[in-house]
């Protein structure tokens, strides 16, 4: 990689993704971005950025011209709990928007990573150590994107030899990316509530395991994946990855190691929960271990302790 356009970057993961990229490469790392969500700060002052609405292709195609760009990545998307809520712009942005950007990737011969989810797979895909490959019959529309994103893209490497790749996130926890919609953003919540010395309230039952990462391990994912020896890889898009597997209750107890005036109540959202329901209790990431080197540098209690210093430093 050396000129880079992020779609998507002032979003969950395209803030510090952006970031991080510019600390690591030389080369245009872009940040591109729809009018109302401007880049702000650091983002804004680190590098260029430009106007680039996934659902229009000309605006990705200058762009891709303009800054010579050799990979795109691609994190437009509404996450899961909205998606429900606004169905068909969830699929505009996630299949419109993909497909625009796989067309210009083929016509400039860029590589292109486009996360995938856990919210692929539904209620009857094995809930523990879910394999990679297995059944995905998600039963939301951010679950029928992100498979069908996964199949169009593998068509384009197939078909057309684009460099499409993929990586199946699980809840991700940032101290600077805010709760953006998804279902398991509670597992961001918690700590800004331990940080504020306020009392949380859980919108997911007790016992609802989700697999989780912690955010400087998805970018680690999203960078080494694009890193990788295309030769290794036997699969595409999307690799299962994951970190730690958790419910509510067990991040609860691990803060109140450090924070133990924190309480918590439950008020069950029944859309949230329906959704957690049906994704899996674990994933085998081995496929992804094997095939790039991925290794997750973060369990829980290193989570938690990073979580609430950084929070902490910013008051």
């Amino acid at each position: 990689m050396k000129n880079v356009l992020i779609i998507g970057s002032t979003g969950q993961i395209g803030t510090e993704l952006t970031l991080e990229l510019r600390r690591i490469y030389n080369g245009n790392i872009v940040a591109g971005y729809i009018p109302g969500a401007e880049p702000k700060g650091e983002l804004l002052e680190s590098g260029p950025s430009i106007v680039v609405d996934i659902t229009q292709d000309k605006q990705i195609a200058e762009a891709v011209h303009k800054y010579k760009v050799d990979t795109i990545y691609n994190l437009a998307a509404l996450l899961s709990a909205t998606a429900e809520t606004k169905p068909q712009l969830a699929w505009k942005i996630g299949m419109d928007g993909l497909f625009n950007v796989l067309e210009v990737a083929r016509e400039f011969g860029c590589a292109v990573f486009t996360p995938s989810s856990i919210g692929v797979f539904g209620n009857n895909t094995p809930k523990d150590r879910t394999p990679q490959d297995t059944i995905r019959s998600p039963r939301t529309m951010y679950g029928v994107t992100k498979v069908s994103g996964e199949l169009l893209s593998d068509y384009y490497f197939i078909r057309f030899g684009v460099d499409t790749r993929s990586v199946r996130f699980p809840g991700l926890i940032s101290h600077i990316a805010p709760p953006g919609g998804g279902t398991t953003d509670y597992a961001v919540d918690i700590y800004h509530s331990a940080a504020k010395g306020e009392r949380f309230v859980c919108p997911i039952a007790a016992g609802t395991f989700m697999d989780m990462m912690y955010m400087p391990d998805a970018l680690s994912a999203a960078i080494g994946l694009m890193e990788a020896d295309p030769a290794r890889l036997i699969h595409r898009n999307a690799f299962n990855v994951t970190a730690m597997s958790f419910d509510p209750e067990m991040i609860y107890a691990n803060i109140r190691k450090y924070v133990p005036e924190l309480v918590m109540d439950y008020a069950v959202d029944p859309l949230r929960q329906a959704i957690a329901d049906s994704w899996p209790n674990s994933l085998d990431d081995s496929c992804a271990r094997e095939e790039w080197g991925w290794n997750p540098a973060y369990d829980l209690d290193a989570m938690t302790r990073d979580m609430l210093t950084q929070l902490r430093k910013r008051g």
